[in-house]
C-alpha cells in the first residue's frame, strides 16, 4: 500500500517545502533553510522505511496521521499561494491579499486536520432514513434496521470508547434488526480480540447479520501466506458466530418473519470494480433453496414460492456500492441494498467528498425508481483514525409500506 502511493507522499512533502524555501526563505540563514526541510525529510525517510516492512500496523497508522497533519495543510497553502501569485500578476492592485488568503487556507486546513485526527473518530452520529416500497408486507411497516459498516477494528485501538458507544447506541435504539456490511477488520482476524463483548451487544430483536468486505479477506496483510489467509477467511463466520453471535450471509439469505408474513435478508461476499475482489454471487444469494446457519448448525432452507402478483421484498447486504448499479439493478428485483466501503474518504465539506470522484453513490440514500441503495460512511478507518465532515455513523432505516 505504502509503495503504491510513495510518489504521491514524497511529492506532497517535497514540493510545498521547496516552494516555501524558494519564496520565503531564499535570503534566510542556511540553518533556517535546513530546518525547514526537517519535517519533509523525516516523514519521507519514514515512508521509505515502511516500504521495506509494509504492513497495516500501528506504525503505519501513526505515519499517516502525522502526514495528514503536516502535508495536507502545506499542500493547500502552496496551491492557493501559486494561484494568488498568478492573480497578483494579473491584478497588481491586489497587493498582499492573495498571500494572506493562502496563509488563511493553510491555517484552516491545519485546524481541520488536527481536529479530524484528535476528535473526528469519536464524533459518532445517528442518522434516520425511511424507505417505502409497495412490495413490503403490511406486517413489516415500521420495521427498523440498524445499519453499521466498516469498523476496521485496528483503527479502534486507542478509540475503544467508540465501539462501546456504538454498542450502547444500538441497544438504546432497540432496532428490529442490526446489519453489518463488511470490513470488520483491516488485516487480521485477531483484531476482534478484546472487542467481543461490545460486538455481541450490537444486535436487534431479530439478531445481527453481516457480510464480508474487501479488507476481511486480509489480502493487504503481507506477513501471512496464502494458505493461512484462506484458513482465516474460512474461520471468520464461525468465530463471529461463536464470539459475537453474528451470522454471516456470504452469498446466501435468511427469512425474517412477522406473523404469517416474510421478507428476505440476503448477503453477498465482496463484489467491487477492479482492483477489488469480485466474489459476490447474487444469483446464489437469492436462490430459492439455500444453506443457512441455525441452532448452531448449517441446514438447508427452502423459501416459500413466489407468486407473480406478490414479489418478495428483499434487503441485500453488499459491501461495495458499485455492485448495485453494475449487477443488482440489471440482474435482480432487490428493492433495498445496503453498502459501505467508501467511508466518504473520511472527509466531507459542505456535502461534498472526494469519494464522488470514484463512486457515483458514495454516501446516503440513492433511488432508482422503486428501488434504493443506502451507503453508510462507516465508523472506522482503513489506514488512519481520521474523520472530518464524514463523521462516524450508524443509520436507522425504517421500512414503510407504500400504497400501490
Amino acid at each position: 500500500m505504502v509503495l503504491r502511493i510513495l510518489p504521491v507522499l514524497l511529492l506532497t512533502l517535497v514540493i510545498p517545502t521547496l516552494y516555501v524555501v524558494l519564496t520565503h526563505l531564499r535570503h534566510a540563514r542556511r540553518p533556517l533553510r535546513w530546518a525547514a526541510w526537517l519535517p519533509a525529510a523525516g516523514l519521507g525517510a519514514w515512508a521509505v522505511k515502511l516500504v521495506f516492512g509494509e504492513q497495516f500496523t500501528q506504525e503505519v497508522v501513526s505515519f499517516f496521521t502525522l502526514w495528514f497533519v503536516v502535508a495536507v495543510p502545506a499542500t493547500a497553502y502552496t496551491l492557493v499561494s501559486l494561484v494568488g501569485r498568478l492573480v497578483g500578476r494579473l491584478f497588481p492592485t491586489a497587493g498582499a491579499w492573495p498571500e494572506r488568503v493562502a496563509v488563511g487556507f493553510g491555517v484552516v486546513a491545519l485546524g481541520m486536520m488536527v481536529y479530524g485526527a484528535a476528535f473526528g473518530p469519536r464524533r459518532l452520529h445517528v442518522r434516520h432514513v425511511e424507505f417505502a416500497s409497495p412490495d413490503l408486507p403490511a406486517a413489516f411497516d415500521g420495521y427498523r434496521i440498524a445499519h453499521i459498516t466498516d469498523l476496521h477494528l485496528t483503527s479502534m485501538r486507542g478509540h475503544e470508547e467508540v465501539v462501546r458507544r456504538l454498542a450502547d447506541t444500538v441497544q438504546a435504539l432497540a432496532p428490529d434488526l442490526a446489519v453489518f456490511t463488511g470490513d470488520l477488520v483491516s488485516h487480521h482476524l485477531d483484531e476482534i480480540e478484546g472487542f467481543e463483548t461490545q460486538l455481541r451487544r450490537m444486535r436487534g430483536k431479530d439478531g445481527m447479520f453481516a457480510v464480508m468486505g474487501n479488507h476481511d479477506y486480509m489480502a493487504y496483510n503481507h506477513e501471512i501466506d496464502s494458505a493461512k489467509r484462506a484458513r482465516l477467511v474460512r474461520a471468520m463466520p464461525y468465530r463471529l458466530r461463536r464470539d459475537a453471535g453474528w451470522r454471516m450471509l456470504n452469498n446466501t439469505h435468511y427469512p425474517l418473519r412477522r406473523d404469517s408474513s416474510m421478507i428476505m435478508l440476503a448477503g453477498v461476499e465482496n463484489w467491487g470494480l477492479p482492483p477489488f475482489p469480485q466474489r459476490g454471487k447474487l444469483r446464489r444469494a437469492l436462490a430459492v433453496r439455500t444453506l443457512v446457519h441455525r441452532d448452531e448448525e448449517w441446514r438447508w432452507h427452502r423459501m416459500p414460492p413466489l407468486s407473480q402478483s406478490e414479489p418478495r421484498f428483499t434487503v441485500l447486504l453488499s459491501h461495495d456500492p458499485s455492485h448495485w448499479r453494475e449487477v443488482v439493478l440489471p440482474q435482480s428485483n432487490v428493492q433495498l441494498t445496503l453498502s459501505g466501503h467508501t467511508h466518504g474518504m473520511q472527509f466531507s465539506l459542505f456535502g461534498w467528498s472526494p469519494s464522488a470522484w470514484f463512486y457515483p453513490e458514495w454516501g446516503g440514500l440513492y433511488r432508482e425508481g422503486d428501488r434504493a441503495l443506502h451507503v453508510s460512511l462507516g465508523v472506522g478507518g482503513a489506514l488512519v483514525p481520521f474523520r472530518f465532515g464524514a463523521w462516524p455513523e450508524i443509520t436507522v432505516i425504517t421500512l414503510r409500506r407504500q400504497t400501490k
